[in-house]
């Protein structure tokens, strides 16, 4: 009988604390610079850590007040949310599993494509109405403000940009633009740029782009409040960062997951156990 009520009173103690790294996680999504442009892309996490952490209230009073009517309503509802859980975390596999940096020859950082990504992010990124939150959000968060740094084209060519300074902040080097600075090109000189000219693009030959191929190219502007912001460059920049970040939600996901299904496997075991036992007839445990 003390085993049990150890073990039961063990168990729901454990599913709260799995439920603070989700919330902490979703709160780090909700605040990072990189993402935070994308609020309905952190909710998920911050409510089903939230969930779980009720759920596990609900099962601590269930033991500690010995009510078998709410330990029934733990595990029933516990059930439903391992299976929410399987999906949210498959989903956000699915989600974060394509993606990927292209390396520019010649330079020491990478350039993005919006058709690398899936198409559920596509979407949200594509849409009208929700690129124009994102893009006055991304303006209002300074992302090009560090592309002063650069000094002259050698400093530039060889740096190592972020994901939305590449795609947001600059024209695909394609575009073959002469540059004045990182943020101002000359888009009347324009000078050939071969993206194939290395034996590891050779084989992406027929998706490289070349000059006038790509629409970014018409659409960068040397507005310093325009830039890139409405380019698929600037929207795979950012698909880039939330690919990064989902990838570590669904590793933790996955982690909490198992701990769940181990928790609700022996809390079964227990609750059946003290059941026989007589533990509901008694109203306190000590």
């Amino acid at each position: 009988m003390k085993l049990s009520n150890l073990v039961m009173g063990t168990l729901n103690f454990v599913t709260v604390v799995l439920s603070i790294p989700i919330i902490v996680i979703g709160i780090w999504l909700a605040t990072n610079r990189d993402s935070d442009c994308m609020h309905f892309l952190q909710q998920p996490t911050i409510s089903i850590g939230a969930i779980i952490l009720v759920i596990s209230l609900v099962g601590f009073l269930g033991s500690c007040y010995r009510v078998s009517w709410l330990l029934w309503i733990y595990l029933f509802l516990m059930l439903l949310l391992i299976l929410l859980l399987v999906f949210f975390t498959v989903f956000t596999f699915l989600v974060s599993n394509r993606g990927a940096s292209h390396a520019v020859a010649g330079t020491g950082f990478s350039e993005y494509r919006l058709g690398d990504y899936s198409a559920w992010l596509q979407s949200k990124v594509s849409s009208t109405s929700n690129w124009r939150k994102i893009k006055s959000c991304l303006q209002d968060s300074n992302v090009c403000r560090g592309m002063n740094r650069f000094h002259d084209s050698e400093s530039f060519q060889n740096a190592s940009l972020s994901p939305l300074e590449s795609g947001c902040c600059k024209p695909p080097i394609s575009c073959g633009y002469s540059y004045e600075n990182a943020t101002l090109w000359d888009v009347s000189q324009q000078y050939d740029y071969d993206s194939s000219s290395s034996e590891e693009d050779e084989e992406e030959s027929s998706s490289n782009v070349f000059i006038g191929e790509d629409p970014d190219c018409s659409t960068w502007s040397n507005n310093q409040n325009e830039l890139c912001f409405d380019c698929n460059s600037c929207r795979a920049g950012l698909l880039a960062n939330i690919k990064r970040d989902w990838h570590k939600v669904a590793i933790v996901n996955l982690v909490v997951l198992v701990f769940l299904i181990v928790v609700y496997s022996v809390g079964c075991c227990a609750f059946y156990n003290a059941k026989r036992e007589g533990y509901f007839n008694r109203r306190w445990i000590f």
